[in-house]
């Protein structure tokens, strides 16, 4: 669970910290993410302009799913990302055939654990699914559908070929030698509910103790570890 802190000095909900300071390092969060934290995750401001909570969901315990759902601070809607292959080895095919959601992003059926979990919305059943969903162990079989976990198919090559928190969460993953599953949820303002922009994504972060990047610090760390002929991003 996060540790709330002092609050990033702010007016009007914008924080005043200086672009240069806003952003942790890649490196400090994927240390960060590799010890079952979670990240603040920013992407474009030409895109959906929006942050998202990151956590890789072998991590996922009950009570961190609960506080990720806080109807205060999130949508409450939870999606795992998941490659390519896991999907496919568990069976769990594209929601439609003609997606036309705005920046395609690809839902799979929804399901739910089939095992110790009761309506599959609660928290504990959730983060049960989401666990299992990156259980090596687990097979098709394991899982009713539809449910209330909402898989998402991301893109090979990551955020390299399309910069957005699908592919985040699954880069993260692999940066830090988890099973490439992660659970992720948009940041909203408490009080009118609309969309988390970027000072305000840092100032959350900050009260919660909690790493906070961009996915465009993300796609140029992996262009420079693989020209390095480190992390391999395709």
């Amino acid at each position: 669970m996060p540790t709330q802190q002092a609050k990033v000095p702010a007016q009007n909900g914008i924080s005043k910290v200086k672009c240069v300071d806003m952003f942790d390092s890649i490196d400090d969060s994927i240390a960060a993410f590799a010890r079952g934290e979670f990240l603040v995750v920013l992407d474009s401001a030409d895109r959906e302009n929006e942050g998202d909570l990151v956590i890789a969901a072998e991590d996922l315990t009950t009570e961190k799913m609960a506080w990720m759902v806080k109807v205060k601070h999130t949508s409450g809607l939870i999606v795992a990302p998941m490659s390519a292959p896991l999907l496919e080895h568990l069976a769990l095919p594209q929601m439609v055939t003609d997606n036309q959601e705005s920046h395609c992003t690809a839902f799979t059926i929804s399901c739910d654990y089939a095992y110790n979990t009761t309506t599959g919305i609660s928290a504990h059943d959730r983060a049960l699914t989401c666990r299992k969903l990156a259980d090596p162990l687990a097979t098709a079989a394991d899982f009713r559908r539809p449910g209330h976990m909402f898989p998402l198919r991301a893109v090979e090559g990551g955020v390299t070929a399309r910069p957005g928190h699908t592919e985040a969460g699954v880069d993260f993953c692999k940066l830090a030698g988890k099973r490439e599953v992660s659970a992720i949820c948009e940041l909203v303002r408490p009080d009118d509910r609309l969309m988390m922009r970027r000072d305000e994504c840092v100032a959350f972060a900050r009260t919660w103790g909690l790493k906070v990047c961009t996915i465009e610090a993300l796609v140029e760390y992996l262009r420079k570890e693989k020209s390095a002929g480190g992390v391999e991003v395709e």
